[in-house]
């Protein structure tokens, strides 16, 4: 399975058209996260993403939480939404987990979640071939540019137990574009660019553009 992977769009419009059309060269588009900016603007992203004639996979970040994704994308009829639930795509299984995890310092707006939530919004992802999860798990891709390590322990808890083929995250925009491994496990960062990346089995292979990072908050 081909997979397109794109993360922290933030209302940029001029990725979101690009990856519309790259979209039909792929399988299955995953999209983990955060595409308005500070809960504003989402409808001018979806707008434009929900011309994707492919399967899409979709979580919110923390710039938007999952009823108002959910509005934004309720004229989009190939989009699956995941926040705690899952979906099998052609013999693939998909689970999502929105927001940010742990909580961010960016105050009331962020659609933010502690670590205990994640915990038992994940509890039903064992089996998942791909975790589709806008934060990334702690220790990996997860580095700012002052050298702290800010992403989640409940993912990669969940990753070291149920040990999934696939990560697709975001949120550190410091790492966008990056991969790296927990175990056996593919670990990406995607990035507002998009990044192939193809299933099959056991074996992944990835490739990603260079891409710049939008203004806008983590």
């Amino acid at each position: 399975m081909k997979l397109l992977l794109f993360s922290d769009l933030h209302c940029d419009v001029q990725n979101a058209q690009h990856l519309v059309k790259r979209a039909p060269a792929f399988d299955v588009v995953v999209g983990a996260g955060d595409f308005a900016c500070a809960r504003r603007g989402i409808e001018r992203t979806i707008d434009i993403l929900q011309a994707i004639n492919r399967p899409t996979v979709l979580v919110p970040g923390n710039n938007e939480s999952f009823e108002e994704l959910q509005a934004a994308c309720a004229r989009w009829s190939g989009v699956h939404l995941l926040h705690g639930s899952g979906v099998e795509i052609e013999g693939v299984s998909f689970f999502g987990l929105g927001g940010g995890v742990p909580i961010t310092p960016f105050g009331s707006w962020s659609y933010d979640f502690t670590e205990e939530d994640a915990e038992v919004l994940l509890k039903h992802s064992f089996g998942s071939d791909v975790l589709v999860s806008h934060s990334p798990p702690h220790g990996a891709v997860d580095l700012t540019a002052d050298g702290k390590h800010i992403g989640s322990l409940a993912v990669r808890n969940t990753v070291e137990k149920q040990r999934p083929l696939l990560v697709v995250c975001g949120h550190i925009h410091d790492c966008g574009g990056q991969n790296t491994r927990i175990g056996e496990t593919h670990i990406v960062n995607a990035g507002p660019d998009g990044i192939m990346w193809e299933l099959s089995g056991s074996e992944m292979t990835g490739d990603s553009s260079d891409y710049s990072v939008p203004q806008c908050l983590r």
